[in-house]
């Protein structure tokens, strides 16, 4: 099992859909798709500097950007399978077919270590690949994505979240952040033919 993080300021580029059909011809069976909010989010932030509301309201309704993002995949490739829970997710996949993750079980009743900005969809994807023991976790990027840098040096240049790196320590299994254009080593990743991850 694989997840795959497309960040949010994906769901306006045109190579959204070619990431949608590679992944769902690709990854039937194996990959389960999480979307960053993107300018959805980004509507969330501006809400907040103008009515300074807390951050525990700013995460959920951040959760719901990302569920929007997927929504938006979803409506541009219906054959993804919209997936709310562990179980789930385990089914879709069981089934042969590539999920699309809704993130509702990242919602808050109260604030906690993970209702604020320094940890974002980055690293909601990180736990739920956590939770899932999965095999790898593969984070899209629209920015440039330095090949040497550590996972902690990509945190502290704003690629990755803040938490993601402390977050990584100790898992089991690869994690790679590729940039958006790199469609052709997505397909050799899956197809088995890059072995290559970062680490922390």
């Amino acid at each position: 099992m694989w997840i795959v993080k497309l960040g949010g300021s994906l769901n306006g580029d045109p190579l959204l859909p070619e990431w949608l059909e590679l992944l769902d011809r690709l990854g039937g069976g194996r990959v389960t798709v999480v979307c960053g909010g993107g300018s959805f989010a980004d509507e969330v932030r501006r809400a907040q500097t103008h009515w300074q509301f807390d951050d525990l309201a700013a995460h959920n309704m951040a959760v719901l950007a990302m569920a929007q993002t997927a929504y938006l995949c979803h409506g541009l490739h219906p054959t993804l399978r919209l997936v709310r829970s562990n179980d789930e997710i385990r089914q879709v996949l069981h089934g042969g077919h590539t999920g699309l993750w809704l993130p509702y079980d990242g919602m808050r009743q109260e604030a906690d270590a993970s209702t604020h900005w320094d940890q974002t969809s980055d690293s909601m994807a990180l736990d739920l690949a956590r939770q899932l023991n999965a095999e790898r976790l593969v984070v899209v990027k629209s920015c440039e994505v330095n090949p040497q840098a550590s996972l902690s040096d990509l945190g502290e240049t704003g690629v990755l979240d803040r938490r993601f790196a402390g977050l990584a320590r100790g898992v089991a299994f690869p994690i790679d952040v590729i940039h958006k254009g790199e469609l052709a080593r997505m397909r050799s990743l899956l197809l088995g033919a890059d072995r290559g991850a970062m680490g922390a």
